[in-house]
Order: structure tokens, then C-alpha cells, then sequence
């Protein structure tokens, strides 16, 4: 047995490890080893790729590249791959990830599972939606190889199916053509909400990427939030900067948490007039811009030993604007606050997954220091105004949402559970889905 958590530190449980190594024998280690859940990276901060007592089947020993096509830009991998080594890979040759999350230290199939979204939604939707085929292996043996085009309902179904429907084996990616690793990039100050989601109408004009980090405890009076604007455009500059080559750690879990109060509204004030005072035009290599906290490895352990949540909405645009000013509102009544607060909106697209994410509309995220029955009250009253708004909350990120919330934000899920692979078990399939 080997101890294994989410990223947000909140459980470190013990499970039964079982390696995947070849993806040719994938199909027999299901069979004799049923009622597990794939397991990549470990970077789903909650219970999603996590089971208790119970089988993790680990992806990470998947991670071969299978073929590249330089000149129409189609990679096929397999699924424990990480995103990082096809951009190291490929945008020296021209070719670059068409959608990628926060960080690039996750798998291909854990970006699948989850229809992880990028800075790009507006133009270039989510992950799924640059998956052209996918290899699923069921614990029944059964081999199932799916695509937009071909078994759509099975894609639909694992594209952000949470690994619920066996085990992605391997998928064709198509990247998007790239003069370079660099961006040229704009960023600038703003006041309010109205100020953020003009900025944003504009952004979607001429920029491929756009995002906002905003100091949540800023949002005293209604309307009231301040934050910076980021947008970028690929660019085709000769040289530019490079991100270092040294990494940090942070090298142990402090005894409580660095994260509260008074260490939020200095670092809140001082990020904003840093960023302020920055603001402008400049070319910045993609890999700290798209991944900011890549090179703190282990940040999550500044949260202390009793970890933290972090909560992801998503609202639709006729109830955005008010349902972000009312939880800002709450978070400011009840003395809480996050200085990881990201404000981006999503275009105007469907999604791939019945079970995905992303939606138009507006999305923010917080993180909270775990503080128990203190944050889980406010996170009831959070949760009030997502559903009153029509929004949802994201799988990836959760690890306490209740299932009458589940079922509403995701109305697809009664389609979806005639796709489950019934040999595939979660902490977060038993806690919203009974199994």
C-alpha cells in the first residue's frame, strides 16, 4: 500500500498501486485488477483520480511518444506523456499545444479526462477539442478507439468523463502551428468588474490569449474589484527572453498555514502594485506566462499540513456579472480571501464532453486555505449562488461539492452513465454518483 493525496493536501490516503507500463498489455492488468481509477500526475486537487483503500491503475509509465507528423503538425502519444515534453518537443519544430491548463506537469490523459482549458478558450476552446482520436481500454478487455468522427458518443463521453469510462491508452493530438516559443504580451490595471469584462469583450477581438489575476479582498463596494488584465498573441520574434533553468521548491510543509489574513493583504497589495507599476507591452517566453507557478515546484505545501480547496465556477453570461460580485461579496463578509484568484471568461462554444467544464460564460477560481468548518459554510453559501446563477463547479478541481450541485450543473450526466465503465471506482464517483 502507498500513500497517496490530491493536490490539495486534503486526504493522504493509502491505496494499492498498480503500474501501467506497456499500453499493449494495459487490457489484461484491468481485468485481473478491477474497481480501480487511472492516476498521472496526481495534479486533480481533490478526490477525482483518487480511491481510498482501493486500486490507483498509474498512467505515468505510459509515456511514449508513438508519431509525429512534422509537416500536418499530428502527434499520437501515449497517455501518461506529459504535456511539458510535447512542448519541448514540438515548438522547436514549429508546432506548439493548441490548449493547455495552468501547468504542464500533467498527463495527456489526465488533460483529456479532465477537458482541461488554457488562457484561449474564446478562440481555441478546450483540450478536447484538439483530440482527433483516442485509444480506451475497458476493464471487460474490451478495446474502444474513438474520435469526433468516429464512436463520437463514446468520445463525448470520456473527453472530461473524469476516467469513468475505462482507461485512455493513447490519443492523436493536432498542435497548432507556432514561428516560436514567444509572446508578444499586454497587461494593465483595472478597478472594477465592468472594467474586467470590457477589457475582456475587447481582448476576444485580437487576442488568442487573455486572463485576469484579481485581489479578491479588494471587492468593498459593489461593483468594486482590482486586478490585472494579461492578453497575448504568439509572436514571430527572431530571439526574446528564456525562463530560467533553476527551478525552485518550496522544501518543507510549514507547521500552519502561510496563507492567512494579514499574509494576504500584503502580498494582495504588493502583487498588484508590482503588476501595476509593470504594466505594458513586452515578449515573454510561453512558459511563464501559460505557467506561472511551474517553477515553484511543491507550492501546495505552503498551505500547511491541513492542505486547501480550491474553488472553480462557472457562470453563464445573463448571470455572470452579478453572481462573481456576490460571491466576491461573501468571500469579503466572511474574512476570507485567496491570493491565487484567477477571472477569465469562456467563449462562445460547446464543448466536446458531456461532462466538461467549460461553458460560455465567466469563470472564477480561488484557493482556500483548508480551515474546516469555518470555509465549508462559506463554501455553502458560495455554492447557493452558483446554483441560483444556473453555473457549475469544475471536477477537476473539487473534492467536497454536493451532489444535488453536481446534478445540476451537469445535465448531460444521465447520458453519461450509460458510458461508465462499471470496473473503474473514485472517491469522487462514489460521493456524487453512488458508485
Amino acid at each position: 500500500m502507498v500513500r497517496v493525496g490530491g493536490w490539495g493536501r486534503l486526504s493522504d490516503a493509502e491505496h494499492q498501486v498498480v503500474p501501467l507500463t506497456d499500453r499493449h498489455g494495459v487490457g489484461p492488468v484491468l481485468q485481473a485488477r478491477r474497481g480501480g481509477v487511472a492516476h498521472g500526475m496526481g495534479r486533480s486537487y481533490g478526490d477525482a483520480a483518487l480511491n481510498s483503500g482501493g486500486l490507483l491503475w498509474t498512467t505515468v509509465g505510459l509515456d511514449r511518444f508513438i508519431q509525429f507528423d512534422a509537416a500536418s503538425g499530428r502527434l499520437t502519444c501515449e497517455a501518461g506523456v506529459l504535456l511539458r515534453d510535447i512542448q519541448r518537443l514540438c515548438v522547436p519544430r514549429g508546432w506548439m499545444l493548441a490548449v493547455s491548463p495552468g501547468t504542464q506537469l500533467v498527463t495527456v490523459g489526465g488533460a483529456i479526462a479532465n477537458d482541461v482549458h488554457g488562457k484561449n478558450h474564446h478562440f481555441a476552446g478546450s483540450f478536447g477539442d484538439h483530440v482527433s482520436r483516442l485509444v480506451l481500454q475497458r476493464t471487460d478487455g474490451e478495446i474502444i478507439e474513438c474520435g469526433p468522427d468516429l464512436h463520437p458518443a463514446w468520445f463525448a463521453a470520456t473527453v472530461g468523463g473524469i476516467g469513468l469510462t475505462g482507461v485512455i491508452v493513447s490519443a492523436e493530438l493536432q498542435l497548432r502551428p507556432v514561428s516560436g516559443p514567444w509572446l508578444d504580451t499586454e497587461s494593465e490595471s483595472f478597478g472594477t468588474l465592468a472594467e474586467f469584462f470590457d477589457l475582456s469583450r475587447r481582448a476576444e477581438l485580437d487576442w488568442e490569449y487573455a486572463v485576469s489575476w484579481i485581489d479578491c479582498l479588494s471587492a468593498r463596494r459593489h461593483g468594486s474589484v482590482r486586478g490585472l488584465f494579461m492578453r497575448a498573441n504568439h509572436s514571430r520574434a527572431a530571439s526574446g527572453p528564456r525562463p530560467g533553468e533553476r527551478t525552485r521548491r518550496v522544501p518543507f510543509t510549514p507547521p500552519v498555514s502561510l496563507v492567512n489574513p494579514l499574509s494576504l493583504r500584503l502580498f494582495n497589495a504588493a502583487y498588484y502594485r508590482m503588476g501595476a507599476w509593470r504594466a505594458g507591452s513586452s515578449i515573454q517566453h510561453y512558459e511563464p506566462f501559460f505557467y506561472p507557478l511551474d517553477n515553484l515546484r511543491e507550492w501546495n505545501r505552503i498551505y500547511g499540513p491541513k492542505g486547501f480547496h480550491q474553488y472553480q465556477c462557472a457562470l453563464p453570461p445573463d448571470s455572470g456579472v452579478d453572481g462573481v460580485q456576490a460571491m466576491l461579496a461573501e468571500i469579503t463578509r466572511a474574512g476570507q480571501g485567496s491570493f491565487l484568484a484567477v477571472l477569465k471568461t469562456f467563449g462562445n462554444r460547446a464543448a466536446r464532453g458531456l461532462l466538461s467544464f467549460p461553458r460560455p460564460g465567466v469563470t472564477l477560481a480561488l484557493d482556500f486555505a483548508n480551515t474546516g468548518p469555518t470555509l465549508e459554510r462559506l463554501f455553502e453559501r458560495l455554492d447557493a449562488i452558483v446554483a441560483q446563477a444556473g453555473g457549475c463547479l469544475y471536477l477537476a478541481k473539487d473534492g467536497r461539492m454536493p451532489r444535488a450541485l453536481f446534478e445540476a450543473g451537469y445535465p448531460a450526466l444521465s447520458t453519461f452513465l450509460a458510458y461508465r465503465d462499471p470496473g473503474v471506482s473514485s472517491e469522487m464517483s462514489r460521493r456524487l454518483m453512488g458508485e
